[in-house]
């Protein structure tokens, strides 16, 4: 599909041997001890304007990998300015963003778990207020927003209109991502995930519903995954063979000429030849209004369907609640590792309470907090 698919590693296949929740995991030369992650979860609190992560970053997501995370991602970084979300998001743009995040990563890696970073640009949903904003909707250019980019001229429902971009200024954010990777390993990060999902600016290109272009980032399925393949060849190349690289992907719109599930199977395995090495299956948020069935593990056929059509590896998400779900979703090799989020904010220290309920002796509890041991009662 790409140049940088000729020079790939020879693709691998989703191992079918039982696996555990708690049995480790190794992506290239990175081993994970176990595969219960942290999924990426905004957060909308760095320092206002400047992408800076600040002393809630280092709590938020060191509490996390104290309490047993195999891997910590953190939120959507964005790779320009114009990429973020909000005026409140996380960027790796500055040298100022890789010095801030070296004490969090330092102190995840110190627990035990792997810190990884989401590299995201939010295209036509960027410049949005934060969640508990009572105002909602593009943030206004004299209150700290600016004008939003993206595949087309086509608005994200009770958003501005973007700016369709250039073929030369796709050209462009291909390097911003490349830039982003290498700030990432200086920042100390030790995984990467690329942020096709959710309805921001690769995940756009993706779909046919955002994507209404007529060159070569347009049209067929093979047009419109071409940045995405351009991003993880750029990002493969530039952090070597050894380092891990993800793709979270949206694998439906749930929506009628969207994109679904064999795309984002297809177009994973392009992916895969491309340089990248698990992909993590959400799903939804290109279009507004849609019906969506949300129940417990209701994500996770997505992460079946492609792990099987695709024969790569994956990982699930998407209401998985509990010890045994966890379990059961790599035990019965549905997916090769579990991302977890909500759960994780009501318990930081899920992992540790899920391998006693499973009855898995762990050897990386905290000893400072062994007079309460974590157990079944």
């Amino acid at each position: 599909m790409t140049n940088a698919a000729q020079t790939a590693p020879a693709p691998t296949t989703p191992s079918d041997a039982p696996v555990g929740l708690f049995d480790p995991i190794t992506l290239r030369g990175q081993a994970f001890r176990n595969r219960l992650w942290v999924a990426p979860m905004c957060q909308y609190s760095a320092e206002l304007e400047d992408g800076v992560p600040t002393d809630w970053h280092l709590v938020h997501l060191g509490s996390l990998a104290r309490g047993g995370a195999g891997a910590v991602i953190a939120e959507a970084t964005s790779v320009t300015p114009e990429g973020r979300i909000s005026p409140q998001d996380l960027g790796l743009w500055n040298d100022a963003q890789v010095e801030a995040f070296r004490p969090i990563t330092a102190f995840i890696r110190s627990q035990g778990s792997v810190p990884g970073v989401q590299l995201a640009h939010a295209g036509r949903k960027a410049s949005t207020f934060r969640p508990w904003s009572e105002t909602q909707g593009t943030v206004p250019a004299d209150e700290g927003g600016w004008t939003t980019v993206a595949p087309s001229a086509v608005a994200f429902e009770g958003y501005d209109e973007p700016v369709a971009l250039t073929t030369e200024a796709v050209g462009g954010l291909v390097e911003a991502f490349r830039v982003a990777a290498r700030r990432s390993i200086d920042a100390g990060f030790e995984l990467i995930e690329l942020h096709a999902a959710h309805g921001y600016l690769l995940h756009q290109f993706l779909s046919p519903l955002s994507n209404e272009r007529d060159d070569r980032y347009g049209g067929p399925l093979e047009n419109r995954a071409r940045f995405l393949l351009e991003v993880v060849a750029a990002v493969r190349a530039e952090v070597g063979d050894e380092y891990p690289l993800l793709v979270r992907f949206s694998a439906t719109d749930w929506a009628d000429g969207g994109w679904n599930e064999d795309d984002t199977a297809t177009v994973a395995a392009w992916a895969r030849d491309a340089g990248a090495d698990l992909f993590d299956i959400s799903t939804g948020g290109l279009v507004a209004g849609v019906s969506i069935p949300v129940g417990l593990g209701y994500q996770v056929r997505f992460a079946e369907h492609v792990r099987t059509q695709g024969r790569v590896e994956t990982g699930a998400v998407g209401l998985i609640v509990g010890a045994e779900q966890a379990n059961e979703v790599v035990a019965s090799g549905r997916a090769d590792v579990v991302l977890m989020a909500r759960e994780f904010l009501r318990d930081p220290h899920f992992p540790l309470r899920a391998a006693a309920e499973l009855g898995v002796e762990l050897d990386y509890t905290p000893p400072q907090y062994q007079r309460a041991p974590f157990r079944v009662r």
